[in-house]
């Protein structure tokens, strides 16, 4: 094979890739600490949406004066939210305060994963079944050993 050649086919192989390539597109949809439930029924409809068309999305909570005193109250809402979508979406990050601010990123489910994925993914969050695995699998090991 000649050097053009093989120059030529590289070419055509980033081209391809870049073809290929999407770009993840962010959204944000903003939330007060004293939203009611209507209003948070159709904000969860607009980050349903967004999810569907692939884009991921950051939930932001917005605190003015006293509220910053119950951050709490911000929380309850970005963990209700995101047991509501637990089958639509995973958290890419945890709710976290920055200054005035409480920000969440929601990320879509890709087509292949499955529940059992999602639940594998909010385990490794909080490493309760890692350990469980772990210990499931010394057992079985024992029970091995212990035929042979």
């Amino acid at each position: 094979m000649d050097y053009g050649k093989y120059k030529y086919e590289q070419e055509m192989k980033a081209k391809a890739a870049r073809k290929n390539q999407t770009k993840a597109e962010v959204k944000e949809m903003k939330f007060r600490p004293k939203i009611d439930t209507g209003d948070y029924e159709t904000k969860k409809k607009h980050i349903l949406r967004f999810l569907d068309a692939g884009a991921k999305v950051k939930v932001t909570i917005m605190f003015r004066g006293r509220e910053m005193a119950h951050p709490d109250i911000g929380l309850n809402i970005l963990e209700r939210l995101a047991e509501d979508l637990r089958g639509q979406a995973v958290i890419e990050n945890q709710p976290k305060l920055e200054g005035r601010n409480m920000f969440m990123l929601i990320a879509p489910l890709k087509k292949k994963e499955t529940k059992q994925d999602v639940q594998e993914h909010a385990s490794e969050d909080t490493g309760e079944d890692m350990l469980a695995t772990d210990f499931e699998g010394k057992e079985e090991a024992d029970a091995k050993n212990e035929d042979a």
